[in-house]
């Protein structure tokens, strides 16, 4: 009778039941979940040209500026230029114009202009120093530059009345557009850069650098409007910086002077393509 010795092959299956450390996983380990690719950047191609000429107001001047008991009161001449009238060639222009017409730009400080359309307004100032510039503008809110259409000073204003006033000497930069909102493909498209310089001459003495959304810059040596092209739907900012003839920033409030305006798609332009 032969005899089976079970004690090796008992010893090892009490060896393996009892915790013999495994070198396979357990089945219940979760892969680790593999992290979402980054959103790859956008590259906008941000394009800026300059404006077609515009109908000329040679003879357009601003000739005085009072504000008095939270009124301002303008007096303008000219030609051909009156305000609350749309300019000649607006429709050929291909940006935002107003339907009220030709109108004054008044930028206190820093702040974005406001548009009106008569010479006498009400407007709140608050009492201090401040910096005011007022200029005719086209009625698609292209300044007008013949030296003669504009006011600019350092002012102290005091219960609504300005009590002191006196010349600007050094040079400034104002910005003007593009502000507010844009809708459509007619006023998205191409969006009008312009803003004002005083006691500055773009070319041998001074530039200007734009800067669109931090992500593009453009030099430029002549004070002309501009068509501002490639900008994304939403909100965009422009930022302007005045340099001296050594290429540094002018030592000058408000420089750079930076704003923003947004883009929107016109829903019934939509509708309308996809039908």
């Amino acid at each position: 009778m032969k005899i089976i010795h079970l004690l090796p092959f008992l010893a090892g299956l009490s060896l393996a039941s009892c915790g013999n450390p495994s070198t396979e996983k357990p089945a219940t380990t979760q892969a680790k979940q593999e992290q979402p690719a980054a959103p790859v950047p956008v590259k906008h191609e941000y394009k800026l040209t300059p404006f077609e000429k515009s109908a000329e107001f040679a003879d357009a001047k601003l000739e005085s500026m009072t504000y008095k008991n939270g009124k301002f009161t303008f007096k303008y001449s000219g030609k051909g230029y009156k305000l609350g009238e749309q300019t000649p060639d607006a429709g050929l222009k291909m940006c935002a114009n107003s339907a009220k017409g030709q109108h004054i730009h008044l930028i206190v400080d820093d702040q974005p202009y406001v548009a009106e359309y008569t010479p006498e307004f009400e407007y709140s100032i608050p009492d201090g120093e401040h910096t005011i510039l007022a200029f005719l503008s086209r009625s698609y809110h292209e300044s007008i530059k013949n030296g003669k259409a504009f006011i600019v000073e350092k002012v102290t204003v005091k219960d609504g009345s300005i009590v002191k006033s006196e010349k600007i000497k050094t040079p400034m930069i104002f910005y003007s557009r593009p502000k507010g909102d844009y809708v459509g493909k007619a006023e998205t498209d191409k969006v009008m850069l312009d803003f004002f310089l005083v006691n500055a001459t773009l070319g041998k003495d001074f530039k200007v650098v734009v800067d669109v959304n931090n992500e593009k810059n453009f030099d430029i040596d002549t004070w002309q409007p501009y068509y501002l092209e490639g900008l994304p739907m939403g909100e965009n900012r422009v930022k302007l910086l005045l340099l001296d003839k050594d290429g540094g920033p002018v030592k000058t409030i408000h420089n750079p002077t930076e704003h923003s305006f947004v883009l929107k798609a016109d829903p019934a332009e939509a509708q309308t393509a996809g039908k």
